[in-house]
């Protein structure tokens, strides 16, 4: 399983950093993955609660067993769409999520169920990526494995990128129900690994890698992955692999 905790490690920060999360608030988490931001969260709301949604089952169980191993009383995991799912109404103080709501069919429709279950004036604070080119991770993978520049490549269809434009996210929140709706450009770098060899292996988890190699006869899935291997090795450092990245931190509230 891929470890975003790790690669999103800075970003982490910038998401915590811009939340005021207090012991009585109830936290809902979109697209949580394996838990850290709600784990995080019920630790802040020591008397209140964190629930973390997502659709991924194996990532869940892991995110259970951790609360589990943290013992942590006031946190829980819900596998589900959050576009669809039934939330208490009117229930929680803050939205959050990093990087998790960029993927609903219907982002109006899936704004607009979560914005049902939190109290009005509740903040809605997410990070999510900014355009494709604008991903160091993005273009320079996809160029090793393609083997040319990612400038002549066709544009990706990757539904990560689908609130990449600020207007359209200010538009959409609007549209759900919120205010005061602000995007900042946040940009941090992400780590693949320790070394180039261990991220590799990491990337290679990743769908727009594992889609590219596996569209490719033998020899030429050999030379994409020696070139992957010399693309992350230039990018190596003493504390890991990294590469540049931009996103849009966006906080609004419930009307």
């Amino acid at each position: 399983m891929f470890d975003y905790d790790s690669e999103l490690a800075r970003y982490q920060e910038r998401l915590w950093g811009a939340l005021d999360i207090r012991p009585g608030d109830h936290v809902l988490d979109v697209g949580c993955g394996t838990g850290l931001t709600t784990r995080d969260a019920a630790r802040a709301a020591s008397s209140g609660s964190a629930l973390g949604i997502d659709v991924s089952g194996p990532m869940l169980a892991r995110a259970r067993r951790q609360a589990q191993a943290e013992v942590l009383h006031n946190v829980d995991f819900v596998q589900g769409d959050a576009q669809e799912h039934a939330f208490p109404p009117e229930h929680f103080t803050w939205a959050i999520s990093r990087f998790g709501t960029m993927f609903f069919s219907d982002p109006v429709v899936a704004f607009a169920n979560i914005g049902r279950g939190l109290r009005p004036g509740a903040r809605f604070v997410q990070l999510v990526w900014q355009a494709a080119d604008r991903q160091e991770w993005h273009t320079a993978i996809r160029a090793a494995l393609s083997g040319g520049p990612a400038s002549l490549m066709p544009a990706p269809a990757d539904d990560a990128f689908a609130l990449a434009d600020p207007d359209d996210v200010a538009g959409v929140l609007t549209a759900a129900g919120f205010t005061a709706v602000d995007v900042v450009d946040v940009r941090e770098p992400v780590r693949y690994g320790p070394d180039a060899e261990r991220a590799r292996a990491a990337v290679l988890q990743l769908r727009m890698a594992k889609d590219r190699v596996s569209g490719l006869d033998a020899a030429s899935a050999e030379r994409a992955l020696d070139r992957l291997s010399v693309t992350l090795d230039a990018h190596g450092s003493d504390d890991g692999v990294w590469f540049d990245s931009r996103a849009w931190l966006v906080s609004a509230r419930r009307s």
